[in-house]
């Protein structure tokens, strides 16, 4: 392997960020294979103990996605960790390659292609997909065109091999990690390929580790999130309390799925003007904000005034940008990117049309996006290496904490990581929803089991639950 390089930081707090924020870059091979070949240029973050004699080590935020930003991620959540560790460690994190401060790629996507209701594959008001097909096609053959070989090098395997690569610039013999949604994969792959530089290890938000899909099963499992999660969104929505801000979107909790499924289908008829030129409210940009909303329930009011706007005549619905708005090229490569050069999408395209009809049947509230097609299935490049199997070999130091009722990584899917780690974890899973849990949630049981194992090393002796 190439020398690790010294890290030259220099001060980046941010405002609303943490005091004492530092910013530094590491330089990695662009192929690990030719460590002394080309390179790119990872940014990275480091918040020091606040209480050096208490420092025990360094604690690794993993960002989910793919795509989210670890720097960004520190700088939302480093204050509050310093909060919880007490000093025990510095707490760093990373820009994966692709992303924010790091060497980016670009597919050179028309914007229309680069809105989440088209990078995501939400089939047709009528439920056909051949729009789909063939916006799948030319977004493969724009990334392969123009993508380079920093594009065919976004991969879960290469995040895994930068965090070692940032391990040693840091001199640390073992790191310690808290890794969120996608990001769990990430820390799961790490602790298969890297055991002995484990040290306390929090996953949180887990998805399915099944090597023969990855991304492609986690994409199906989030119509089965949305179901879990609507009922939460469904409770709060009919409560009296919404009533005085105008909110309450209907008497009864089980009139509020209905409701909503009605509203996407006269949308998908009748599609309303909005505040966004050029852009009206669909149903299938109806489904794609509950998705977003699904998320945080202090997301829901958002969602509950939208529905609000798109049921009166005389109302105007405000989008918010991430639905009104697209992506940039950069962020849509690095979505489409990771999935893509990870596994392999073999299925024919004829068996895509049956797939999200049956699914549309089934699970109405995503209407089938979850099991269609995208540009994976005519990825010019094969994946390097197969996937990583996660196993239970290695030492038992992870903690893996999960919602209940998750709407991106299903709790059902959480449980699939569980069992292939075996006695290496234990699970926490807390009586909640919404996506992302220790210091998301507000649940103290959760967040006093998760800060218990980093500062002091204990775990629960058996898997446990945490009430709401």
């Amino acid at each position: 392997s190439a020398a690790v390089p010294a890290l030259s930081w220099r001060a980046c707090a941010q405002p609303g960020g943490p005091v004492g924020q530092e910013c530094a870059e590491l330089p990695v091979p662009l192929d690990y294979h030719h460590p002394d070949g080309p390179r790119l240029t990872l940014a990275v973050s480091r918040l020091r103990s606040d209480r050096p004699a208490a420092r025990r080590g360094t604690l690794l935020v993993i960002p989910g996605g793919p795509g989210g930003s670890g720097v960004q991620r520190l700088t939302q959540k480093g204050a509050a960790l310093q909060g919880q560790l007490a000093g025990a460690y510095d707490i760093v994190s990373l820009d994966p390659r692709g992303v924010g401060g790091s060497t980016r790629a670009s597919c050179g996507l028309p914007a229309a292609d680069r809105h989440l209701v088209t990078v995501r594959s939400w089939p047709a008001a009528d439920g056909g997909i051949a729009e789909n097909i063939a916006r799948s096609r030319r977004t493969a053959d724009a990334c392969a065109r123009n993508g380079g070989p920093v594009l065919r090098s976004l991969t879960t395997a290469n995040e895994v091999r930068d965090i070692d690569r940032f391990r040693q610039a840091l001199g640390e013999e073992k790191l310690s990690a808290w890794a969120q949604s996608y990001g769990t994969y990430v820390g799961a792959q790490y602790a298969q390929k890297y055991p002995q530089h484990t040290d306390r290890w929090v996953l949180d938000s887990n998805g399915d580790p099944d090597p023969s899909r990855v991304a492609r099963g986690w994409l199906a499992n989030m119509a089965v999130g949305a179901d879990d999660r609507m009922p939460d969104f469904a409770a709060w929505a009919a409560d009296p309390a919404r009533t005085d801000d105008g909110l309450r979107l209907a008497q009864h909790p089980a009139e509020v799925r209905p409701l909503f499924l009605a509203l996407a289908a006269k949308l998908d008829r009748e599609p309303k003007a909005t505040t966004a030129p050029g852009v009206p409210l669909t149903g299938t940009l109806l489904r794609q904000a509950l998705q977003n909303a699904l998320s945080d329930d202090a997301a829901f009011p958002q969602l509950a005034q939208l529905v609000k706007a798109a049921q009166d005549p005389a109302a105007t619905p405000v989008l918010t940008p991430d639905l009104s708005q697209a992506m940039s090229d950069e962020d849509a490569a690095v979505a489409i990117g990771v999935i893509c050069n990870d596994v392999r999408w073999p299925d024919p395209v004829s068996s895509y049309g049956p797939a999200v009809a049956a699914d549309r049947a089934a699970r109405p509230l995503t209407a089938g996006m979850p099991v269609n097609i995208t540009p994976c299935t005519f990825w010019k490049d094969a994946p390097a290496a197969p996937p990583t199997r996660i196993t239970d070999r290695g030492p038992s130091d992870i903690l893996m904490i999960q919602n209940r009722r998750d709407p991106y990584t299903p709790y059902a899917g959480a449980l699939k990581m569980r069992a292939a780690l075996g006695g290496r974890a234990r699970l926490v899973t807390v009586d909640s929803g919404g996506h992302g849990s220790y210091l998301g949630t507000g649940n103290a049981c959760g967040d006093r089991t998760v800060t218990r194992f980093l500062t002091t090393g204990l775990r629960p002796a058996h898997d446990t639950e945490c009430a709401g």
